[in-house]
């Protein structure tokens, strides 16, 4: 079975996207990243970055004992490449792919998020004049929407001549370009791929909640301490250290 310690963000979403049009058997595991449960222990043992999301496969190939990943773009290669499927293995055109998933991973993810980050962080007066911050970033973003128009001339899909881990990877991070102030007019070449990964019924599941009832939270119930506990999880953080319980 494989296992996804997961929470609903784009981060998590780019491996259900796969894991749905694979149609294999998963189960999720909440990992409430606003309520702190990347730091826990057991979870820093398989997940040392203590971000989500996070596999294990209590049933790999050949049966080896449970393998256990961290980073998405990894998880999405492990399992593309266990299943056979969305990732082809003929040299020229698995590094296509992978090429596209470093970007990913190197590019679009952090630059998109360091975009949110400081501009939340400017609508608080007390965090000072962070408009070079927001211009810097969000000039980035639309580098980066500029990156994919430029890499989808022509094709269908980003890499290799065929839907792959590489677009799955980049469509929940792009799909939110209302929220960048991003005019896909602008991207014609992104537009029509945004268009295609949206008509696919797999990536709308993926893109939906996919959390068990018993992993929702009703926010009215925490208290003013937990909440303001909450709101700085997320920031400044600094270095985890050793966990007592791993002796």
């Amino acid at each position: 079975m494989l296992e996804l310690h997961y929470w609903p963000t784009p981060n998590g979403r780019k491996v259900t996207i796969l894991l749905e049009e694979l149609a294999t058997p998963y189960e999720i595991k909440p990992t409430n990243i606003g309520r702190g449960d990347q730091f826990d222990p057991e979870f820093l043992k398989f997940s040392p970055n203590n971000h989500m999301p996070a596999l294990v496969d209590t049933a790999p190939k050949g049966g080896a004992k449970p393998v256990r990943i961290f980073e998405s773009g990894a998880i999405m290669m492990y399992i593309a490449e266990k299943e056979g499927r969305f990732f082809p293995q003929q040299t020229a055109k698995k590094y296509e792919v992978i090429q596209w998933v470093m970007w990913q991973m190197g590019n679009q993810g952090p630059k998109f998020g360091e975009q949110g980050h400081f501009f939340r962080a400017s609508q608080n007066a007390d965090n000072g004049d962070l408009r070079y911050a927001v211009t810097r970033f969000s000039d980035e973003v639309h580098r980066l929407y500029g990156v994919m128009n430029l890499g989808l001339h022509g094709k269908d899909w980003l890499a290799a001549g065929e839907y792959t881990i590489a677009d799955m990877i980049c469509y929940p991070w792009a799909a939110g370009y209302k929220l960048r102030k991003i005019d896909l007019d602008e991207f014609p070449n992104v537009k029509r791929w945004m268009e295609r990964m949206e008509a696919r019924p797999a990536v709308k599941k993926a893109m939906e909640a996919m959390l068990p009832p018993s992993a929702i939270e009703d926010a009215s119930t925490l208290s003013d301490e937990e909440k303001a506990r909450r709101a700085k999880l997320l920031v400044n953080q600094r270095a985890t250290k050793i966990p007592g319980s791993w002796g």
